[in-house]
């Protein structure tokens, strides 16, 4: 038997815990252990607030793998006066649940509480699903399920409206190296032998775990059992960390500069229509561990910026693509991201959306106290079509070529143009139709 510090308890591990997974002894007994997730378990906040008052009501938790779902639960049930049952949704069928069902009437009858833990809850089918809510609508249990699905698809609509969701982000690489850092000074994990390993190198396994606790820690794991012995330290070299993630540590830091320059780049390369340097740059971004959904998200920034109404097909794509990132994960959505990245590399390019709206920011920020026309005023009270609100409106659905000449404009920026049309792919379009508009407000005296 070894003795250990536990948040200054003293515990006793025996031989077959400490052979357990560094991520499994780490696991976290309590809030205060507990790293990341701080907008719901920061003081003060309503997730916290109810687990440590033990007053948890029915609710699921959704997020990715690795961010402290079923950790959650262990803690409520350390904390909880109830009765806590943990339930699989691998093994578990209808007769079991309702098995359970019954004991814990049984239990709210005599004045207990049952917290019943459903991980995987998405794995239950609809008849399996149904059995749960007659127990939860009376009280019998407290539900408690966990899922990386969202539970909008996943979860009876009947049992979903009776349960509030938290949704648990990916660790951010700050959270994830200070778990690696706790898991180097705790007892639990490597604390009672001597590790060198860099920052440096704890970054490159935050990166590569993607904001996953459980691929972090054991990838710790492993590049420390790899490690080099010199008298009573382990080493933990660069050449180890390669082999341990199966891929060269990129020059690359999510927070610093170069990843600025890189996503610079892979904007540049797109914007100018360099389809081959666009994969190259997002290829680099994706492999030195960035988050694909960060990529998705300047994509569909990109396919309004710099494509627009030249083509409208690319913020579809670009959605799609962070839609599918959003579904699959890395690595299998990097060619998701390709996808889209090619498309908008090739084509055909149009900022005139951008300078529009640049245009007409500043003249909002300049015109905040512009009235709006009376003619385009909602009139809803009596008061206010006494006050001409909507006088003289024109219902454009109603005139011959769906165009009327009333002004929608403030009087002060009357005739001020915005949004000019290039004639770049269907924008070409846009601005013949944009033209003929002109043409038709200006014979009939707008």
């Amino acid at each position: 038997m070894v003795w250990v510090i536990n948040m200054g308890q003293q515990s006793f591990f025996d031989d077959r815990e400490k052979n357990n997974p560094l991520a499994s002894r780490l696991r976290p007994e309590g809030l205060d252990e507990f790293v990341g997730q701080t907008g719901l378990l920061g003081e003060g906040k309503v997730l916290r607030t109810l687990i440590e008052q033990d007053q948890v009501a029915s609710m699921i938790f959704w997020g990715p793998p690795g961010v402290g779902k079923t950790t959650l639960a262990r803690i409520i049930a350390n904390k909880t006066k109830a009765r806590f049952i943990n339930f699989s949704a691998v093994t578990s069928g209808v007769k079991e649940i309702k098995g359970v069902m019954g004991e814990a009437e049984v239990s709210r009858v005599m004045g207990e509480r049952t917290i019943l833990f459903v991980d995987e809850i998405h794995r239950f089918n609809k008849a399996q699903q149904d059995a749960f809510l007659p127990f939860v609508e009376k009280g019998s249990i407290v539900l408690i399920g966990a899922t990386t699905e969202n539970p909008s698809f996943e979860v009876n609509a009947a049992l979903l409206s009776r349960c509030k969701v938290f949704v648990l982000a990916p660790l951010t690489t700050q959270d994830l190296i200070t778990l690696l850092k706790n898991a180097l000074d705790s007892p639990r994990g490597f604390g009672n032998q001597k590790v060198k390993i860099t920052g440096d190198m704890l970054a490159v396994i935050a990166g590569f775990a993607n904001g996953d606790a459980r691929v972090a820690l054991n990838t710790l794991e492993m590049v420390v059992l790899n490690g080099a012995f010199d008298g009573e330290k382990t080493v933990v070299t660069q050449e180890i960390i390669e082999q341990c993630i199966n891929k060269k540590t990129l020059l690359y830091d999510k927070n610093g500069e170069e990843h600025f320059n890189i996503i610079s780049a892979l904007h540049k390369s797109m914007r100018n229509s360099d389809v081959n340097a666009a994969i190259y740059w997002i290829a680099r971004m994706l492999e030195a561990g960035e988050n694909p959904l960060y990529v998705a998200r300047r994509l569909i920034r990109f396919a309004s910026e710099d494509i627009g109404m030249a083509d409208s097909r690319a913020l579809e794509i670009a959605v799609a693509a962070y839609q599918a990132s959003h579904y699959i994960g890395m690595p299998e959505c990097s060619v998701n991201l390709t996808h889209a990245v090619t498309y908008m590399a090739l084509a055909p390019k149009s900022n005139a959306l951008y300078k529009a709206y640049q245009a007409a920011s500043s003249d909002a920020l300049n015109t905040l106290a512009a009235p709006v026309p009376l003619v385009i005023r909602n009139a809803p009270t009596r008061l206010m079509r006494e006050l001409n609100y909507g006088g003289g409106y024109q219902y454009a659905h109603d005139t011959k070529d769906k165009l009327t000449n009333m002004q929608c404009m403030p009087d002060n920026l009357v005739g001020r143009e915005y949004y000019l049309p290039t004639c770049q792919g269907s924008e070409a379009k846009v601005q013949a139709r944009m033209q003929q508009i002109k043409e038709w407000q200006e014979k009939h005296g707008q």
